[in-house]
């Protein structure tokens, strides 16, 4: 997988995923979560997942919203 072929929305999401995941180690680091494989490896996919979905949402909708932008100045100055 390369990294220039990726959306923007995704390397966003992919950031904010491993800021999640840092988090989540601090937190098993501290002791908030029982020392098991299973509970670290939820609390890792619940903790970069929940990053990485929310900041893709946001992202898409933040691409979006300036291509509606650039398309409407777009078609403001033809005149349309």
């Amino acid at each position: 997988m390369r990294l220039k072929t990726l959306s923007l929305p995704i390397k966003i999401a992919l950031v904010f995923a491993a800021l999640g995941i840092a988090l989540t180690v601090v937190g098993v680091v501290r002791g908030t979560v029982p020392l098991n494989p299973a509970s670290i490896g939820m609390a890792l996919l619940i903790g970069g997942g929940s990053w990485f979905l929310v900041s893709w949402a946001v992202a898409t909708a933040a691409v979006d919203v300036e291509r509606d932008v650039a398309e409407a100045e777009e078609s403001e100055q033809r005149g349309g």
